[in-house]
């Protein structure tokens, strides 16, 4: 795993309603699904092209009786896990879960100082999808909406050995491009005051974002902010799912133009701590006009399509 070492190289849904959500993401985002249940709990593999991309599975009952809502969580690489976990908190981070063994390997669930919670993994046991960004049905972005985006980075190059990958100067509002070795994985910046909690948001590759949307609220998503368009003819867009997922898209919205926008914009309604959180996102309506983007994913690259 040593490679691997600062990836992010698994995803995986903590839900209410396992069918529920494995049918509206297959509808979204054209995933199979495979069960990889064990004798102690149900645990689905969702596949895209056949390469699994994220895990799926019901949010434990002692979460749902202490406030936790449905999410997604990244998972980190780490060579040792008891090192990366100790280091942590060395560095002011938490631990909400420590270094277990589980069906996709040894974990652990933390949470960096400023609260924004992620996994770290050892010894995945399930094939991480190759590193293509811009493919179709996987994640092509990762983005740390944090408390003080500076304070942010250097936790984070100090504990996994992030590097800057773009000078401030070339960035829309102070928007930091981070990487892992030769790879670009993201971006962090200084969340805006509406969102009171830290938090990580995971991008998706779709090939039409318009026909994406239209599938997230005919199944009972939301799209809460969005679409907005990027330099690079690229098109995001911020969703919930039906149990309360917070997630995102980008892609190509051919023949689409900067009329096509919502007045709409996230508004913040929530009471959040530690593992088990509380919290909900609350539609605002505003005056008809362009809102502005939270942050810009700047990559040059457009996902392929199929």
């Amino acid at each position: 795993m040593t490679s691997e070492h600062g990836h992010f190289v698994w995803y995986e849904l903590l839900t209410t309603d396992i069918a529920a959500a494995e049918a509206f993401y297959r509808e979204v985002l054209g995933w199979d699904a495979q069960d990889a249940s064990t004798a102690k709990f149900a645990y689905r593999v969702l596949t895209s092209g056949g390469t699994p991309v994220s895990g799926l599975m019901a949010l434990p009952p002692e979460g749902i009786s202490r406030g936790a809502a449905p999410r997604w969580a990244g998972y980190v690489a780490v060579d040792d896990l008891d090192a990366s976990v100790s280091r942590l908190e060395a560095l002011g981070g938490r631990v909400y879960v420590p270094p277990t063994d589980s069906n996709i390997g040894r974990i652990a669930i933390v949470a960096d100082p400023q609260t924004a919670s992620l996994a770290f993994v050892q010894g995945l046991n399930i094939p991480p999808p190759p590193k293509d960004g811009n493919k179709i049905g996987r994640v092509g972005w990762h983005e740390l909406l944090a408390a003080e985006r500076r304070q942010a980075f250097a936790f984070y190059e100090e504990l996994l050995g992030w590097r800057m990958a773009g000078s401030d100067a070339s960035l829309a509002d102070g928007y930091q491009l981070f990487s892992a070795g030769e790879d670009t994985l993201g971006g962090m910046f200084t969340k805006l005051p509406r969102a009171p909690f830290p938090f990580w948001l995971y991008y998706f590759n779709v090939a039409d974002l318009t026909v994406a949307l239209q599938s997230v609220t005919a199944l009972g998503g939301k799209v809460v902010q969005g679409p907005i368009d990027l330099p690079n003819g690229i098109w995001i867009a911020r969703c919930i799912d039906p149990q309360g997922a917070m997630f995102a898209l980008q892609g190509e919205r051919p023949d689409a133009t900067s009329a096509d926008l919502p007045s709409f914009e996230i508004g913040w309604a929530a009471e959040w701590g530690g593992f088990a959180s509380r919290g909900r996102l609350v539609e605002k309506r505003t005056r008809a006009s362009r809102p502005a983007p939270a942050a810009v994913p700047p990559s040059s690259k457009k996902p392929k399509t199929r």
